[in-house]
């Protein structure tokens, strides 16, 4: 092994390379094999009481190689990119998966990508820059009331560079960028502290701050908080709750989009498994997932098995149109991949799985009762989740109720009285807000 062979990233590796490992992963059979190059930055600020207390950056690189064979998938990966190493790894991964069926790989070249957003992230401002996009924040918000006690502002970046090639022949290369901002607020009076959180982000570089600068956050952060100090505790009982459009995606997102992940089906654990045709919702009610977005968090160029995500609808009028599907799922289940492989990484423990893009209701449509009445009822909550996803590996909804988690209310909820507009309400102590449907 060269001494520099240690020190190669993926965009060093070189087609023929590609191809030599594609052919040691079927060596021993299989229908199909894929290899997942990935290198994976990130950085991380925390500002708190105007100091930056913890300041983070990372590197991760590799190559995971897979090899499918029916339902058995073998998987191997190795964080040295040594022509030995990779090697190895290929030949594992044919071990794992041998298989009398032998599909020969095919010469691999480049596809064209089609760009949904741009290569940079904040990360293309020095250390300085992003400190003053921090104390831009705190700033903004302590000037909003004198009642703000603590400001905690948050700035992460990363930016993922992918190189996938398969057995098909097909070479999809792209670079991902990502970053956020959070700003959490704590205000207090009369012994009473409320916090607001408030935050924003995609795969946009340093001109998303053009139109949205920090100070919009770090207010709307301090407005919530402020606002919360005179909250009154929410009445007890089940009552309506209107959410308003945005955030409350994610409430679709865990009760529904991981229940149309096309694994969960396949194997007839999810409450939609064989359900294709049929009823699963109120007329009117259409659920989309769509990847193509520009410059949104969810939104891809190519998927983790290369394939181009698109617009899916799996929900139209309340009737199931479809999974999400991955390219082992739709093989097995006869249907067509919707670019939704996802991979969190090269590890073997991320060997790809069908996973949610950017799931959301459709506007519009339907006159159900329900709905209708829920536009202006006369007693509830009009509400909008806290800006924030709590991130849960894989949940499987097999018809049981979302998450009862305690929820912290970030944007003040209203309590509505016959259609007028009352105080915001915060939660009782120790109570829990359990959603039924």
């Amino acid at each position: 092994m060269a001494a520099d062979d240690r020190a190669r990233v993926p965009a060093d590796i070189s087609v023929p390379e590609m191809e030599r490992l594609l052919a040691l992963a079927l060596e021993r059979g299989g229908q199909f094999a894929d290899l997942y190059f990935e290198h994976h930055r990130t950085s991380s600020l925390l500002l708190e009481e105007g100091i930056i207390r913890t300041a983070s950056a990372g590197v991760t690189c590799g190559l995971g190689v897979r090899v499918v064979a029916g339902e058995r998938t073998g998987y191997a990966y190795t964080d040295d990119l040594s022509p030995e190493a990779m090697a190895h790894a290929a030949r594992t991964a044919a071990h794992i998966a041998a298989d009398t069926r032998v599909v020969p790989p095919q010469p691999v070249s480049p596809a064209t990508v089609e760009r949904r957003y741009g290569p940079d992230t904040v990360s293309v401002l020095d250390l300085a820059a992003r400190i003053a996009v921090l104390e831009r924040a705190e700033r903004a918000a302590r000037a909003y009331d004198p009642r703000i006690e603590k400001v905690v502002a948050t700035l992460t970046d990363e930016t993922k560079q992918v190189r996938i090639a398969n057995s098909v022949g097909i070479l999809a290369e792209d670079v991902q960028p990502l970053f956020s901002i959070r700003v959490s607020v704590i205000a207090a009076e009369g012994g009473v502290r409320r916090e607001g959180m408030a935050g924003g982000g995609g795969r946009v570089g340093p001109e998303f701050f053009d139109a949205r600068p920090p100070e919009e956050f770090a207010r709307e952060a301090a407005r919530m908080a402020v606002t919360l100090l005179g909250a009154r505790e929410a009445p007890a009982g089940p009552m309506p709750v209107v959410l308003a459009p945005g955030w409350p995606g994610i409430l679709l997102h865990e009760a529904v989009g991981h229940g149309l992940e096309g694994d969960f089906n396949r194997k007839g654990t999810s409450a939609f498994s064989g359900r294709i045709g049929q009823r699963v919702a109120a007329p009117g009610v259409t659920v989309v997932d769509d990847g193509s977005i520009p410059d949104r968090r969810g939104s891809l160029n190519i998927d983790d098995e290369g394939h181009v995500p698109g617009r899916t609808v799996l929900i139209e009028d309340g009737i199931l149109r479809g999974y999400l599907q991955d390219r082992l799922n739709s093989g097995l289940m006869k249907m067509t991949p919707t670019g939704n492989g996802r991979r969190q990484g090269y590890g073997l423990r991320h060997r790809g799985l069908p996973h949610r893009g950017r799931p959301y209701r459709a506007p519009g449509g339907g006159r159900d009762p329900h709905r209708q009445r829920s536009r202006h009822p006369h007693q509830g909550h009009a509400h909008r989740p806290r800006p924030q996803a709590r991130r849960r590996h894989r949940r499987v909804l097999e018809g049981r109720p979302a998450d009862s988690r305690r929820r912290r209310l970030a944007h003040p909820a209203r309590l509505r009285d016959h259609g007028r507009r009352h105080a915001a309400v915060t939660a009782r102590p120790g109570g829990d807000a359990v959603l039924v449907g």
